[in-house]
């Protein structure tokens, strides 16, 4: 079943079980989704629909952390719940070991020898991370391989 099929069954499901903040997470997905698909007037790939999802994990990440600093537990809770919900709708993410080895992998493939290849690593993990990992780690751990050597 493809994400969008998935997508289109759960709501249907949190409507029938009137989930009503699952329902609206989903709707938000759905309208985040047709928003870009309307923009580029293309349908979108899984691996597309994957980064959608998590650029509103990440943005839900930061509000929770601003409602937190600002006295809102109340809203941070919300935000945090719907990064629960959208969270389902990712595969599932690699385990440490296996992310090194991945980077150690494209290192050696790229033959990157310094800090100057860290973009070129980078790009090179983007589409085998997708949603597997979060990218900002992987950097963190490119940076320090290349840094050491």
């Amino acid at each position: 079943m493809s994400l969008r099929e998935r997508l289109q069954e759960d709501m249907k499901a949190a409507m029938r079980a009137r989930e009503s903040e699952r329902l609206t997470t989903i709707r938000m997905l759905q309208a985040a989704i047709k928003q870009r698909e309307v923009d580029e007037r293309r349908t979108l790939e899984e691996a597309e629909i994957l980064s959608i999802v998590e650029k509103l994990i990440k943005q839900r990440k930061d509000s929770a952390t601003q409602f937190r600093a600002g006295q809102r537990p109340d809203l941070a809770d919300k935000e945090e719940a719907e990064i629960v919900m959208l969270t389902a709708y990712l595969p599932e993410p690699l385990s440490m070991e296996a992310l090194d080895a991945l980077i150690a992998e494209s290192i050696s493939q790229l033959e990157a020898a310094g800090p100057k290849d860290m973009g070129k690593v980078l790009n090179a993990l983007r589409p085998q991370l997708l949603g597997k990992a979060d990218m900002a780690l992987v950097a963190d751990k490119v940076k320090a391989r290349l840094n050491n050597g």
